[in-house]
Protein backbone atom coordinates (compact mmCIF):
# COMPACT_ATOMS: atom_id res chain seq x y z
CA UNK A 1 0.00 0.00 0.00
CA UNK A 2 1.19 3.50 -0.83
CA UNK A 3 0.70 6.46 1.44
CA UNK A 4 0.26 9.89 -0.15
CA UNK A 5 0.51 13.15 1.76
CA UNK A 6 -0.34 16.52 0.23
CA UNK A 7 0.89 19.90 1.43
CA UNK A 8 1.13 23.46 0.21
CA UNK A 9 -2.47 24.53 0.25
CA UNK A 10 -3.59 27.82 1.73
CA UNK A 11 -5.28 31.14 1.14
CA UNK A 12 -4.24 33.25 -1.83
CA UNK A 13 -5.66 36.22 -3.68
CA UNK A 14 -6.94 35.88 -7.23
CA UNK A 15 -4.04 36.00 -9.65
CA UNK A 16 -1.65 34.53 -7.13
CA UNK A 17 0.27 31.28 -7.08
CA UNK A 18 0.63 28.19 -4.95
CA UNK A 19 2.66 25.02 -5.30
CA UNK A 20 1.16 21.81 -4.01
CA UNK A 21 3.38 18.90 -3.05
CA UNK A 22 2.51 15.22 -2.81
CA UNK A 23 4.97 13.00 -1.01
CA UNK A 24 4.62 9.24 -1.21
CA UNK A 25 5.93 6.44 0.94
CA UNK A 26 5.42 2.72 1.30
CA UNK A 27 5.39 0.55 -1.78
CA UNK A 28 7.01 2.43 -4.61
CA UNK A 29 4.87 4.21 -7.18
CA UNK A 30 7.82 4.92 -9.43
CA UNK A 31 6.25 2.68 -12.04
CA UNK A 32 2.81 4.24 -11.94
CA UNK A 33 1.14 7.32 -13.30
CA UNK A 34 -0.15 9.87 -10.82
CA UNK A 35 -2.54 12.78 -10.82
CA UNK A 36 -4.29 15.60 -9.05
CA UNK A 37 -8.02 15.94 -8.47
CA UNK A 38 -10.05 18.56 -6.66
CA UNK A 39 -13.42 18.83 -4.98
CA UNK A 40 -15.21 22.10 -4.38
CA UNK A 41 -17.97 22.43 -1.75
CA UNK A 42 -21.18 20.85 -2.96
CA UNK A 43 -19.55 19.50 -6.13
CA UNK A 44 -18.20 16.17 -7.26
CA UNK A 45 -14.50 15.41 -7.29
CA UNK A 46 -12.99 16.33 -10.66
CA UNK A 47 -9.83 15.64 -12.59
CA UNK A 48 -7.19 18.39 -12.67
CA UNK A 49 -3.99 16.95 -14.10
CA UNK A 50 -2.04 13.71 -14.57
CA UNK A 51 1.50 12.64 -15.34
CA UNK A 52 3.08 9.41 -16.58
CA UNK A 53 5.52 7.54 -14.40
CA UNK A 54 8.49 8.96 -16.29
CA UNK A 55 7.11 12.49 -16.28
CA UNK A 56 7.42 12.59 -20.04
CA UNK A 57 3.71 13.13 -20.70
CA UNK A 58 1.25 15.31 -18.90
CA UNK A 59 -2.43 16.07 -19.30
CA UNK A 60 -4.63 18.86 -17.98
CA UNK A 61 -8.28 19.65 -17.61
CA UNK A 62 -9.32 22.48 -19.90
CA UNK A 63 -10.13 24.66 -16.90
CA UNK A 64 -6.49 24.72 -15.72
CA UNK A 65 -4.58 24.35 -18.97
CA UNK A 66 -1.96 27.07 -19.35
CA UNK A 67 -2.10 27.99 -15.66
CA UNK A 68 -1.16 24.79 -13.82
CA UNK A 69 1.95 22.63 -14.28
CA UNK A 70 2.35 19.10 -12.98
CA UNK A 71 5.74 17.51 -12.41
CA UNK A 72 7.32 14.72 -10.41
CA UNK A 73 10.69 13.72 -8.96
CA UNK A 74 10.85 9.96 -8.54
CA UNK A 75 14.13 10.14 -6.63
CA UNK A 76 12.53 12.40 -4.03
CA UNK A 77 9.25 10.47 -4.28
CA UNK A 78 7.41 13.72 -4.74
CA UNK A 79 4.89 15.12 -7.19
CA UNK A 80 4.10 18.80 -7.61
CA UNK A 81 1.33 21.00 -8.92
CA UNK A 82 2.40 24.55 -9.66
CA UNK A 83 -0.71 26.72 -9.81
CA UNK A 84 -0.43 30.20 -11.32
CA UNK A 85 -3.09 32.73 -12.17
CA UNK A 86 -5.41 31.32 -9.54
CA UNK A 87 -9.10 32.13 -9.77
CA UNK A 88 -11.84 31.98 -7.11
CA UNK A 89 -13.30 28.99 -8.98
CA UNK A 90 -10.09 27.07 -8.23
CA UNK A 91 -11.11 27.00 -4.57
CA UNK A 92 -11.33 23.35 -3.55
CA UNK A 93 -9.72 20.55 -1.63
CA UNK A 94 -6.95 19.17 -3.83
CA UNK A 95 -6.16 15.47 -3.75
CA UNK A 96 -3.06 13.61 -4.87
CA UNK A 97 -3.75 10.21 -6.44
CA UNK A 98 -1.65 7.32 -7.66
CA UNK A 99 -2.47 4.53 -10.05
CA UNK A 100 -1.67 0.93 -9.18
CA UNK A 101 1.84 -0.36 -9.81
CA UNK A 102 2.73 -0.76 -13.49
CA UNK A 103 -0.21 1.36 -14.59
CA UNK A 104 2.09 3.67 -16.53
CA UNK A 105 -0.25 5.70 -18.66
CA UNK A 106 -2.29 8.78 -17.89
CA UNK A 107 -5.86 8.39 -16.76
CA UNK A 108 -8.52 10.93 -15.87
CA UNK A 109 -11.16 8.77 -14.21
CA UNK A 110 -11.33 8.59 -10.43
CA UNK A 111 -11.78 4.82 -10.64
CA UNK A 112 -8.39 4.45 -12.36
CA UNK A 113 -6.53 5.59 -9.23
CA UNK A 114 -6.08 3.24 -6.30
CA UNK A 115 -4.24 5.43 -3.80
CA UNK A 116 -5.36 8.79 -2.46
CA UNK A 117 -4.05 11.44 -0.11
CA UNK A 118 -6.09 13.18 2.55
CA UNK A 119 -6.32 16.44 0.59
CA UNK A 120 -5.10 19.99 1.06
CA UNK A 121 -7.38 23.02 1.03
CA UNK A 122 -6.86 25.81 -1.48
CA UNK A 123 -8.90 28.98 -1.08
CA UNK A 124 -8.70 31.77 -3.64
CA UNK A 125 -10.20 35.09 -2.66
CA UNK A 126 -11.54 37.57 -5.18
Amino acid sequence: QVQLVESGGGLVQAGGSLRLTCAWSGRSTNSAAMGWFRQAPGKEREFVSAITWSGGRTYYADSVKGRFTISRDNVKKTMYLQMNGLKPEDTAVYYCAGRDRNKLEIATEISAFGSWGQGTQVFVSS
